[in-house]
């Protein structure tokens, strides 16, 4: 299975919090399936990190590539045709970060894994 993390469950699985839904944590721990981690989430953390409303155990640069490599994530560029499916999307969800991973997840075909409802009024398919 190929699926999409939302930046939320990125953080809490890397974070081990236990906020993780069991169907969640089951995907996260199958090591048979391609979990992706998208450019917008780095970014998304980055900003946080910086304005101090997030508190990471290394600087973004070096803590979120080494995070994705310690649990086999994949990192999912940000391509011209997410950009144009996110800035077409109707403004259900304001966050353009959320935006972006919807648009991702409806071009590459994938589900997302987020605890955030709102993501699932958008054509895409969602778990948690």
């Amino acid at each position: 299975m190929r699926a999409l993390l939302d930046t939320h469950v990125f953080l809490w699985w890397v974070l081990d919090m236990p906020r993780l839904s069991s169907a969640g944590r089951r995907i996260l721990e199958d090591g048979a399936n391609q979990l992706l981690f998208s450019a917008a989430s780095a970014y998304e953390l980055t900003i946080k990190a910086r304005q101090g409303r997030l508190t990471l155990p290394e600087p973004p640069d070096s803590y979120v590539p080494s995070r994705l490599v310690a649990n086999g994530f994949d990192a999912l560029p940000i391509e011209l045709p997410h950009a144009l499916r996110a800035g077409s999307l109707p403004h259900i969800h304001r966050d353009p970060f959320d935006r972006m991973l919807i648009a991702q997840a409806q071009i590459e075909g994938i589900p997302i894994i987020t605890a955030d409802p709102a993501i699932g009024r958008y054509d895409v398919e969602t778990i948690w």
